[in-house]
């Protein structure tokens, strides 16, 4: 058999599994899954979503999203903090700047001067006042009329923003506030930026090492496999999750604390094991055959025949392995950074569901809702995309 021969036939086969990937529908559904969350983590590398713009206090703590509902006591904290930071921005030292420039996420002070700014604040601290002095705020029938004026009050304080800014503050408070007063939603949708990154490395550096040394491995044979099994046996007989941590916190400390570089590291040094075993199996079954034989028997080299025909037959166990990958990096980083040992200084999934422990013991669900809700849909689209690859590009199954 040919090298032209060879070329065609996995050509062919390339052909068939992308035909058969794109009339798959759960695949193509996971795969527009996929290309959504890499838009936005395209959006957050070029600044349209900044640190900034998730770290700012966009309202009061603990804020509801757009279809919850918050108990009395809850309510009137907010009022408060809304009546406070207006309040100090009229009594300030230059109150007509203070105004000018308040911002609490996209809402400003309603226009007016210093002195009418305070007589609508003293307004709603009279409502204020009428609604604390109910001892049951849920319960009581005469408390919604009275919250419902006060939080017209405390409206009247601010000028919500209109247009395309109005729809960005509106988004801001969809899914709620942390207990920092933090948008929720931005905080998940950086975070997504943080994921995508760290399993788009971990699992691209992961495979492209685990195939090499697996096809040297299972190809060559002699002390090149005994050193490559001695290497993957000797990691795999570490618990992941113990080596992670070890790896992970061997960079405190140091210049690379606080960066990626650890998270990658930790990843790159454990997850290869896989796809090294898989190729290095597979690679001893392809170099028996018919078309590797030939292409020895006519003088090709064993490293050209490796790189062109015998890695490219493994294309899809690289593809499969680099979807679990990318997953378990997912999860992984999750598992470290509520472990303290993962991200650091920007938010990630698994700081948002770390910072969300004292909140899920006051019954607030929204942070690691919106983190753990994130992280599922896109494990599942790869999950997806994993099977449908393995069917699409199998030689098995093409």
């Amino acid at each position: 058999m040919s090298e032209q021969q060879v070329s065609g036939i996995q050509k062919f086969m390339q052909g068939r599994g992308i035909r058969k990937l794109r009339r798959d529908r759960m695949a193509v559904v996971a795969l527009w899954v996929i290309g959504g969350y890499l838009l936005i983590a395209l959006s957050v590398a070029f600044g349209i979503l900044s640190k900034e713009d998730v770290f700012d206090r966009v309202g009061p703590d603990n804020v509801v999203g757009f279809w919850g509902s918050q108990d009395g006591e809850r309510r009137l904290d907010q009022a408060q903090f809304r009546i406070e930071r207006i309040e100090r921005a009229a009594k300030g030292s230059n109150p007509e700047a203070a105004l000018a420039n308040f911002r609490i996420g996209g809402v400003s002070a309603a226009p007016g001067t210093p002195d009418e700014v305070l007589a609508r604040v003293a307004s709603a601290w009279e409502s204020f006042d009428a609604v604390a002095a109910h001892e049951e705020l849920d319960d009581s029938p005469a408390v919604p009329p009275l919250f419902s004026e006060l939080e017209q009050r405390v409206d009247r304080l601010f000028e919500s923003p209109t247009g395309f800014e109005g729809f960005i503050q509106t988004m801001r408070m969809s899914l709620g506030t942390d207990r920092q007063g933090r948008s929720i939603l931005f905080r998940a949708l950086y975070s997504t930026k943080v994921a995508v990154q760290i399993g788009m490395v971990a699992a691209l550096i992961s495979v492209l090492i685990g195939t090499l040394l697996g096809a040297a491995a299972g190809y060559f044979g002699g002390w090149v496999d005994h050193l490559v099994v001695w290497l993957y046996s000797t990691f795999s007989s570490i618990p992941w999750i113990v080596l992670l941590m070890v790896l992970a916190s061997m960079f405190r400390g140091g210049s690379m604390d606080g960066t990626l570089i650890p998270v990658y590291a930790a990843f790159c040094m454990s997850f290869w094991i896989s796809p090294c075993r898989v190729v290095r199996g597979e690679v001893m079954k392809l170099k028996e055959l018919e078309y590797v034989q030939a292409a020895s028997a006519i003088g090709f080299g064993r490293t050209r025949i490796l790189i062109k025909h015998v890695i490219p037959n493994t294309a899809h166990l690289m593809f499969i392995n680099f979807s679990l990958l990318f997953i378990g990096a997912i999860k992984a980083e999750v598992i470290l950074s509520f472990l303290g040992l993962g991200v650091k200084n920007e938010p990630s999934w698994g700081v948002m569901i770390n910072q969300a422990k004292a909140e899920v013991l006051n019954g607030f669900f929204w942070q690691i809702g919106a983190a753990t809700a994130f992280m599922v849909v896109l494990v599942l689209a790869f999950n997806v995309l994993s099977d449908a690859l393995q069917d699409a590009f199998d030689p098995k199954h093409v």
